[in-house]
């Protein structure tokens, strides 16, 4: 069964770079929606027994990315709730064919806010290297694909939580993008 042209699957999957509101968000999002929240970090912390954080370094990147690829795919196949990909989620080609025909929410942030919001003591992946340097690069590699994948793009540079949680929840409800949100491309 299919809501307003969509495929079966999550309410919602919100994409977006490290600090782009993401983990915040969703949980606002989710209760506005009635129904539950997941994110796939959580995912893999669960498969492989230990935090993200210490998968990323322990491990290494590709490791990572296997378990992330899987609980992607777990969570796309049988979430109806609101899903949070983490930030790289999305650089695969399976990836793009599992949220093709669903309601993915790009949460648009520019440098500045990414760069305020992302600390790297946090339960997320650290980026490794020269971090704010990294972290531009990771932006502008990652942008280009997020805009793909989008099926609406809502922009959280200087917002509240609640503020975009509703504008997603009503474009949720209406079965398309809201006014004045900008649509994907």
């Amino acid at each position: 069964m299919t809501r307003a042209g969509q495929a079966d699957g999550p309410a919602a999957i919100l994409i977006g770079p490290p600090g782009a509101g993401k983990s915040t968000v969703g949980p606002v999002l989710a209760g506005l929606l009635g129904v539950d929240f997941a994110e796939t970090d959580d995912l893999v912390a669960s498969m492989a027994g230990k935090p993200v954080g210490d998968i990323f370094i322990e491990d290494g990147e590709e490791a990572f990315r296997d378990l992330e690829s899987a609980a992607v795919s777990q969570a796309v196949e049988t979430s109806r709730g609101v899903v949070a990909l983490g930030g790289g989620a999305v650089l695969g080609r399976a990836a793009a064919r599992l949220l093709a025909g669903q309601r993915v929410i790009y949460l648009e942030t520019g440098f500045a806010a990414v760069a305020r919001r992302s600390g790297l003591d946090g339960p997320h992946p650290p980026i490794p290297g020269n971090p704010r340097g990294r972290l531009r690069q990771l932006l502008e590699e990652r942008r280009g694909v997020y805009q793909e994948l989008a099926w609406l793009t809502v922009r959280t540079d200087d917002r509240e939580p609640q503020q975009i949680a509703e504008e997603i929840a009503a474009a949720v409800a209406d079965g398309r993008p809201a006014p004045g949100a900008e649509p994907a491309r």
